[in-house]
């Protein structure tokens, strides 16, 4: 293993780590101080905030290393060091001197903790939660020109580990936030009850559904296996295995109809990082999803999303159980202007010239023709699936006509 993979390998591991404990987490004020030690193995620095967008135009912001204003109340985005990386006018930002940089010290900028602290190097790098702006991941030092370019990439592997994690933090921490304040009156009480009501209908039609999907599909074909099973000449023992594999199957697809899923919770890059690391069972295995393009998948209808995440699942699952790989990569890319591409790749044995079972292919092939996308398998020191499909136009509003 050459040093540069060792290298990503380390940082694959401590991403991971980071992961795990956020998880556990269910207060946001103590998931920062949980992780501040993993941030430092990849990114050392003197003071680092978390920030978040919060009500409209005001931020909020948690911190470890120097307790500053910054995190003890709410600010405003105009008057934040940061409000080019929040207002989305650059991709990154990154100084060898804040103190010295117009961009940090303008007028009105709430920049004495830097002048204070002596906070120099600095780098800023979005948060993103299903292609959308959720805030800043922000690290500084006070030693000049500490951080570079590579920095940013780094930066920016940690933000997208986090920004899922604080950010479903955040929404929990603004329902608190809102159940705290007391109700004003009949009108709330009213909009109470009419909400209970809806979530109550809601949950009945969502019953429902689910009871006549197990009658439809799971019911029928457990009845088929007792027939198969007690039949005067049962089934070979490989067929029996494969029809019970189908009814899993199709049970695990309406249990993940039924719950919110984390694709639906976190968005897709996320989602498939997720079952990445659980689909490998080996700690040695180098893991890398890249996503290009802030979140593009998450603006797909959910039908076309979920298909194109089903064929991940599908490709990642031929990798970790059939190929011995030591390494997958997922890379979310645009080709062109009109087209999203995921790339599943690993450097493992390759598929034979004649599988003896080809029921994930087959599914994989299925799911693209349904969103008419086109699905390349093809040998690559390895094995690479590239699934690629146009982007929908979404129809423009008709211009106002004075």
């Amino acid at each position: 293993m050459t040093l540069h993979t060792a290298q990503e390998a380390g940082c694959d591991t401590v991403l991971a780590r980071m992961s795990g404990r956020l998880a556990d987490q269910t207060d946001i004020s103590a998931a920062l101080p949980s992780i501040k030690d993993d941030i430092a193995a990849l990114v050392p620095f003197v003071h680092c905030d978390v920030c978040l967008l919060d009500r409209p135009g005001w931020v909020v912001s948690h911190e470890v290393g120097i307790r500053t204003r910054w995190s003890r109340a709410s600010g405003r985005i105009d008057h934040a060091p940061i409000r080019e990386v929040l207002y989305e006018q650059c991709p990154y930002m990154l100084t060898d001197d804040a103190i010295n940089d117009a961009r940090f010290t303008y007028p009105g900028a709430a920049c004495e903790p830097i002048l204070n602290h002596g906070l120099r190097s600095r780098v800023h790098v979005p948060l993103r939660c299903k292609g959308r702006l959720i805030g800043s991941l922000n690290l500084s030092d006070t030693q000049v020109a500490r951080y570079s370019l590579q920095t940013v990439a780094q930066a920016q592997q940690i933000a997208d580990v986090l920004a899922p994690w604080f950010h479903i933090l955040h929404l929990s921490e603004q329902a608190e936030r809102r159940n705290r304040a007391p109700a004003s009156g009949l009108g709330s009480e009213e909009g109470l009850r009419r909400g209970a009501l809806e979530l109550t209908q809601a949950m009945e039609l969502e019953r429902q559904r689910i009871g006549m999907d197990l009658h439809d599909q799971t019911l029928a074909d457990l009845s088929r296996l007792l027939r198969e099973v007690t039949a005067e000449t049962p089934l070979p023992r490989d067929a029996l295995a494969d029809h019970l594999r189908e009814t899993i199957t199709g049970l695990r697809r309406i249990i993940d109809m039924a719950v919110p899923t984390l694709l639906d919770l976190f968005g897709f890059t996320h989602a498939v990082r997720v079952h990445l690391e659980r689909a490998c069972h080996d700690d040695s295995m180098i893991l890398d999803v890249q996503d290009l393009t802030h979140g593009l998948p998450d603006t797909l209808g959910p039908t076309v999303r979920s298909a194109l995440f089903h064929i991940t699942q599908e490709a990642i699952n031929n990798a970790t159980r059939h190929a011995g790989a030591s390494r997958i990569t997922v890379r979310i890319n645009q080709p062109t202007q009109a087209t999203l591409a995921v790339t599943i790749s690993d450097n493992g044995c390759g598929i034979p010239a004649a599988p003896s079972r080809q029921s994930g292919l087959l599914h994989m092939r299925t799911r693209a023709r349904l969103i008419s996308a086109d699905l390349e398998i093809l040998p690559d020191q390895g094995t690479t699936v590239r699934a690629t499909l146009r982007i929908p136009t979404r129809p423009q509003e008709p211009k106002d006509r004075r």
